[in-house]
């Protein structure tokens, strides 16, 4: 398996596949179809009411990102959406998936500051401090993650626990990647910062996220579980 430099120095690699035409060709004359319906007033006129349908309009990438991050916003990462809010982020998220370039771990554009915005289990991001229980304690105020080249990632959670003390969450790794598309991430134990005290507990930790759609704003993501992540991008680094 080639190294994770090799993997990512590819700039080719980030030419994104071309979608389906999104209108036919053809030298045929569009027909709209009209129906008509007639319908008689008491006055004994007739009024026809003429119904035209639409042609199919479909949407690009562009309208899709900024679909999915208008239903992802003021969320808490997705904690307060319904069940049918969650499956139309889905559903926008598979069709994102189709305009994905085709090995997306070899795109640069994977390097940079991300902001998590959305994940479909919220106990992923952030752990036991984001189940039920633990966001009755603390609230979450940011959630990034920085890729730097050529294999580094970095995690970091900060919470306000019981409304007015800072706890910050840090993780390092290292990034692996699998394939074109699966990525693997081993982490040291996290460091925890609770005021001024600051210290490591905990062991090891690995995830494998599977790339799903990137570009200059936004990243997507699929866990091994399943689970959906939205990035955003904060800002470039190299």
């Amino acid at each position: 398996m080639a190294s994770s430099a090799v993997l990512f120095s590819s700039v080719r690699a980030c030419e994104f596949s071309k979608p389906q035409t999104l209108i036919p060709r053809s030298n045929s004359p569009l027909i709209v179809s009209i129906p008509l319906h007639r319908r008689r007033h008491k006055n004994g006129r007739v009024f026809a009411s003429i119904s035209v349908t639409s042609p199919e309009v479909r949407t690009g990438p562009d309208d899709l990102v900024a679909s999915i991050l208008s239903k992802v916003a003021q969320t808490d990462r997705g904690v307060l959406l319904t069940k049918d809010k969650h499956k139309e982020v889905a559903e926008v998220a598979q069709e994102l998936q189709k305009y994905c370039v085709t090995e997306p771990v070899k795109c640069p554009l994977i390097f940079g500051e991300w902001d998590v915005v959305y994940c479909s289990n919220p106990t992923s991001p952030g752990g036991g401090y984001r189940n039920a229980f633990g966001r009755l304690f603390f609230k979450a105020k940011e959630m990034i993650q920085v890729v730097e080249a050529p294999d580094i990632v970095r995690n970091k959670v900060h919470f306000s626990a019981l409304g007015f003390l800072d706890v910050e969450v840090s993780l390092k790794g290292k990034l692996k990647a699998l394939d074109d598309k699966w990525i693997q991430v081993v982490f040291e134990p996290p460091e925890l910062r609770l005021g001024a005290l600051e210290f490591q507990y905990g062991g090891e930790s690995e995830v494998k996220l599977e790339i799903t759609y990137i570009d200059d704003r936004v990243r997507l993501g699929k866990g091994s579980r399943g689970s959906l992540f939205v990035f955003e991008r904060l800002r470039k680094t190299v």
